[in-house]
């Protein structure tokens, strides 16, 4: 019998970007697996993962290119690209809905969207069942937020009521492939890629504003991990049209035995809050450890810093500093006691067009990537790739105590593997059942 490899004892991770929403009223999708050029560069995108001593990948096949209708995909570029990933032992964390859905299905107002969405799900978990980690959605209230209260991406609309059914949506679809998934791989983990926020009150006439926007950051996780929303957000929701039954399925229906919370952490996280409701960005002022122990302290969930970057500025050093800085501020969580278990720069390689948000299809390159567009490591990589080499061994984490329960593709078929899998099939949920009060 083949005895299980060390895992690891930290999720050092970065990601390939493929958010696709769509602007310009539904007329154009933003594709950033094709402005990065991931399609042309796959193998050598892997490969750099790789060399860099990553063993986690934030990945997923583009929805809008594989999800043809009700029981229709186009699995051709997912069959080569996870072959790929087995082929070199990385461990993706796959992101199957990142902003924006296939163009038939319209947007997140679409009522039908949870429903189709599980069963895309069911069918990627079906296809490749040696993947164990899923983020089901991406950043399920910056979605909603931008497609639906922003007025930005997606539906394009802006009011309280579009967001509410959007997140209610978008909340709900995750629940339900998570359920997919759980049937398929018992042992699955979902990690939570959700952005933390903070809204700071710049006069005492802004509290008020600032304190709901405050209580409404939660919203996604809440919903997500089946935790009884404050009495504001309560009235909030059903005032904006999320009936008791949609709210109740949200209390029924919690995986929270089998999430990391994943947590997001950007300058632009945190906002100054005007007494009017109006935001603009505060930059950096609590910072990652504060934050992060705020959303800790209501899940109490294993934690993972699961994106982060900065712009390599005109002094050539800015993101290395940032990387530094964010991995301090991990250090800073984790000896506070909270079970911080992963980090990621996100993304390998620059990006495109995050300088308006997606907003504007204007082919600007961010120098966000571990990597530039022709491949060539930036500073912030060989940074990277020296925090991971110094601090890989070292970590706390390596206690039996913290080690996230990982099987690597590669033991997918493992007489151990296969046990741990029945074992996990046969634990009980009741340790979900909601206990939060109003």
């Amino acid at each position: 019998m083949t005895m299980p490899a060390a895992p690891p004892g930290f999720i050092f991770a970065t990601g390939i970007e493929n958010s696709i929403p769509t602007i310009g009223q539904g007329t154009v999708r933003v594709d950033e697996m094709e402005k990065c050029g991931h399609y042309a560069h796959w193998r050598k995108d892997f490969a750099l993962t790789a060399d860099l001593g990553i063993r986690f990948l934030r990945y997923g096949p583009p929805l809008h290119k594989t999800f043809l209708g009700p029981g229709r995909y186009d699995w051709d570029f997912a069959d080569e690209t996870f072959s790929e990933l087995f082929r070199l032992n990385l461990i993706p964390i796959v992101d199957l809905c990142h902003f924006g859905v296939p163009d038939w299905m319209g947007n997140f107002q679409n009522p039908d969207f949870p429903a189709l969405f599980a069963q895309y799900a069911k069918a990627f978990a079906e296809r490749f069942p040696w993947v164990q980690l899923y983020t089901p959605v991406n950043e399920m209230f910056i979605c909603a937020r931008f497609s639906a209260l922003y007025g930005w991406w997606n539906e394009q609309l802006r009011s309280d009521r579009a967001f509410v059914t959007a997140l209610t949506n978008i909340v709900k679809a995750n629940v339900l492939a998570m359920q997919e998934i759980i049937q398929l791989r018992p042992d699955a983990i979902f990690i939570q890629s959700e952005s933390s926020e903070y809204f700071h009150a710049e006069n005492p006439a802004a509290i008020g504003p600032a304190e709901h926007l405050n209580a409404q950051r939660f919203l996604s996780l809440d919903l997500n991990y089946g935790r009884r929303v404050d009495s504001q957000m309560y009235e909030y929701l059903m005032d904006n049209g999320m009936s008791r039954e949609q709210y109740h399925f949200f209390l029924r229906n919690t995986l929270k035995h089998h999430c990391i919370m994943g947590n997001d952490y950007y300058r632009t996280n945190e906002h100054r809050v005007a007494a009017d409701g109006s935001t603009r960005a505060s930059g950096e002022i609590f910072g990652y450890s504060v934050i992060t122990r705020q959303y800790y302290e209501r899940y109490q969930l294993p934690v993972m810093h699961t994106e982060t970057n900065l712009v390599q500025g005109a002094d050539g050093n800015e993101a290395v500093n940032w990387l530094w800085k964010e991995w301090a501020n991990v250090l800073r969580v984790r000896n506070d006691g909270m079970p911080v278990v992963g980090f990621t720069w996100y993304s390998l390689t620059d990006q495109v067009d995050w300088d308006t948000a997606l907003r504007e299809n204007n082919g600007r390159v961010n120098e966000l990537g571990l990597f530039d567009l022709e491949r060539k490591i930036r500073p912030v990589g060989v940074a990277y790739k020296k925090l991971i080499a110094d601090w890989g061994e070292v970590l706390p984490t390596q206690s039996v105590c913290l080690q996230v329960p990982i099987i690597s593709p590669r033991e997918h078929h493992e007489d151990w593997a296969v046990r741990k899998r029945e074992q996990a099939r046969r634990t009980p949920a009741s340790a979900d059942a909601p206990r939060n009060t109003q």
